[in-house]
């Protein structure tokens, strides 16, 4: 996994989970409390209630993002800069600032009047978003979106994400946003829970991680809570994504986030181990297709026949089953399909009493895959060996 620098904060898995918290100088932006115009109080805001609760990162947005409203131009963008100069200017914290933006002469405007970082909402849509990030050496945030500057977010299949944050390639300082939230018709709370479900597939990447997924619907949804309501499960989530990979937590719960943030970190694996002068990472893969991700990044997929990643894939996760209410002679079934498979299987220690005996059969996805279900035993065995093929398909 890539480590990132921005302008002296790390970013990566050697590094504590770092804080954006949010500041709008966007008068349409549904947030009130982060909303501002007027530089001064604008700086207060950021001092108090940003940095001084342990934001690492300040992300300033010239307009909102939400699909509601009629997407502004560069030049109406670029007329709402001095606010945010002026605001970074008057901060007496300190923090990395980054610009959302979606165009790269905003970016290129901002970066030169002292901002450190950029936040694309369109993920380098515009072509010469990278160049601009490159030859400016900063850190910058790339949210998975279509090809279009007009649909920030606007793509809906978790594998689509994937594919979209490769848009125009990377620079060496990105950080990819998968672009939870609604932001279009079609994107469906079921695609973002989704999206989070497969979050350590991003990984594959080799970038460091930002999510956005404070008091989001497809959170709330799940509690049934309204906006207002929301924290709660804003932060569970919070320690989940960490604990999967994420590296930079983008919220206005500034406090109640760094917390949660800090105990998914604590509870995630040791992913990177001194070594000396060669690094070791233990890769955070549990599913076949996230060990697939890693191999595409490392090239197997265009090797040799024995290098195929979608076949190497189905080696690299072992699973463990348990099956219960086995007669004698299921065991013995059971025992002679696993033999086969290259599967283990372990029985209970006893014979067979009211409730049947149980069976911990475990080997890797592609060997317990290959389990045949017509291996003889009775038909609930046969049914059994059938569902532990589908859950590792």
């Amino acid at each position: 996994m890539r480590t990132v620098d921005a302008a002296g904060l790390g970013i990566g898995d050697e590094h504590p989970p770092r804080i954006m918290g949010v500041l709008n100088v966007s008068k349409e932006s549904p947030y009130d409390p982060s909303v501002f115009d007027d530089p001064g109080e604008a700086a207060a805001y950021v001092d108090e209630e940003l940095i001084g609760e342990g934001a690492d990162i300040v992300d300033v947005g010239l307009e909102s993002a939400n699909k509601r409203f009629e997407v502004l131009s560069a030049d109406e963008e670029l007329e709402r800069l001095d606010t945010a100069v002026e605001t970074l200017e008057s901060v007496s914290g300190d923090a990395i600032f980054s610009i959302e933006t979606r165009y790269h002469e905003v970016a290129e405007a901002a970066l030169a009047r002292g901002y450190d970082m950029v936040n694309d909402i369109c993920g380098f849509a515009d072509p010469e978003m990278p160049r601009v990030c490159a030859e400016h050496d900063v850190a910058v945030g790339k949210m998975a979106s279509p090809p279009d500057l007009t649909s920030p977010g606007a793509v809906e299949d978790v594998d689509d994400i994937y594919d979209a944050l490769g848009q125009n390639g990377f620079t060496d300082k990105t950080i990819v946003d998968p672009a939870f939230g609604g932001w279009s018709e079609a994107k469906t709370l079921a695609d973002d829970r989704a999206t989070f479900r497969r979050l350590r597939e991003f990984r594959g990447l080799g970038y460091p991680i930002l999510v956005s997924i404070n008091r989001k619907n497809f959170l709330r949804d799940v509690a049934g809570r309204p906006t207002e309501e929301a924290l709660p499960v804003s932060l569970a989530a919070t320690s989940m994504a960490v604990e999967r990979g994420a590296h930079v937590v983008r919220t206005h719960d500034v406090a109640e986030t760094r917390d949660a943030a800090l105990i998914g970190n604590e509870f995630a694996r040791d992913r990177v181990r001194e070594a000396g002068d060669v690094s070791v990472e233990e890769l955070d893969v549990t599913t076949p297709r996230e060990a697939e991700r890693h191999l595409d990044r490392v090239g197997a997929a265009s090797g040799s026949e024995l290098a195929d990643s979608a076949a190497l894939s189905g080696d690299a996760v072992v699973r463990v089953f348990e099956l219960a209410g086995l007669s004698d002679a299921d065991v013995g079934s059971l025992s002679t399909a696993a033999s086969g498979a290259g599967v283990t299987v372990v029985p209970d220690a006893g014979g067979a009493d009211g409730d049947g005996r149980s069976a911990l059969v475990f080997g890797t996805s592609r060997a317990v895959a290959e389990l045949d279900p017509a291996a003889g035993g009775t038909d609930a065995l046969s049914g059994a060996l059938e569902t532990v093929e589908s859950a590792v398909r």
